[in-house]
């Protein structure tokens, strides 16, 4: 009877972190969906570039302070490692808030999530390993998406696609790439200790392209309080809490599962910026948004469900 208890509350105990973890998952998503909002509205006051430096110095400052012990791990790999992934994480994070200056927070995070089709498209030639079929359609239907949701020909001449979707498409070219050096990395690396380096580097990186892109250090926007506050949780929650919360629920949740919870970013920011931004989707534009996001929900979820 006791072992029968035993294994019931160990089953018990299982699906409670799963169902915990799950719930962290789809708040991760939430609180960068959110975040899409909190930059479109602060771009007004502070420059893209200083955005991305303030918020990445918090998050590495915050980190930092949480892992002083594992300081002596460091070495001349680790710094390596942190320099490379460190700039495809800022080049990522500038040219998606660079992007959210000229485009809907809507649009801007919808196309952001292209990052999922182009992994396996990108590992393919890196790691000889030829992606499942379904990549395949799904990039077909991203394209399609991208096309519905970006493309714009309301002046009455050919579709073209404004600066901001191109950035944000740019920006999904680099979050790819962040994430395949991520991964490679971190097969040797401590992931923790390799955050602290990606988030100091992205902070430095972006303190030099900052007066080169933005200009001189705003000022009076850093002394407004909602720029203050946006900061705040730009470093502490959509970087710091959503990067920690991640890795630690995707421990307890299935591959397949997980890459569906976080997907729903886009969603998140779509509903956000239509609620608190009233931005204005079209038919067209929701129907390139379903696209893309069963697009996602292909590549990435239906292989692991397979798997």
């Amino acid at each position: 009877m006791s072992k029968n208890m035993t294994s019931n509350t160990g089953s018990l105990f299982s699906k409670l972190q799963k169902t915990t973890s799950s719930m962290g998952l789809i708040m991760t998503a939430a609180i960068w969906g959110f975040a899409f909002v909190i930059v479109k509205d602060s771009l007004a006051h502070i420059g893209a570039v200083w955005m991305v430096a303030f918020r990445f110095t918090i998050a590495a400052v915050l980190l930092a302070l949480c892992c002083v012990k594992k300081f002596s791990k460091l070495t001349a790999t680790y710094w390596k490692h942190g320099a490379a992934t460190g700039f495809f994480l800022c080049s990522g994070y500038i040219t998606q808030t660079i992007g959210c200056n000229y485009t809907s927070a809507g649009k801007n995070a919808f196309l952001t999530t292209i990052y999922v089709i182009l992994i396996p498209l990108f590992c393919w030639p890196l790691y000889k390993k030829r992606p499942h079929s379904y990549v395949f359609i799904a990039a077909l239907l991203s394209v399609t998406g991208i096309g519905l949701l970006a493309l714009d020909n309301a002046d009455g001449s050919l579709f073209t696609m404004n600066k901001g979707d191109m950035l944000t498409l740019v920006c999904g070219v680099f979050y790819a790439l962040h994430i395949i050096s991520t991964a490679h990395c971190n097969r040797k690396d401590d992931p923790l200790l390799l955050t602290v380096l990606q988030f100091a580097f992205t902070s430095a990186f972006s303190w030099l392209c900052a007066p080169i892109i933005d200009g001189p250090l705003p000022v009076q926007g850093l002394c407004t309080p909602q720029v203050v506050l946006s900061m705040l949780y730009l470093g502490m929650f959509s970087t710091l809490v959503g990067f920690v919360l991640q890795n630690v629920c995707l421990k307890y949740v299935p591959p397949a599962l997980a890459s569906l919870f976080l997907s729903l970013e886009s969603v998140f920011g779509v509903l956000f910026s239509t609620l608190l931004l009233q931005e204005h989707l079209t038919l067209r534009m929701i129907a390139g948004c379903v696209l893309i996001f069963c697009a996602i929900v292909l590549a990435e979820v239906v292989p692991n469900i397979k798997r």
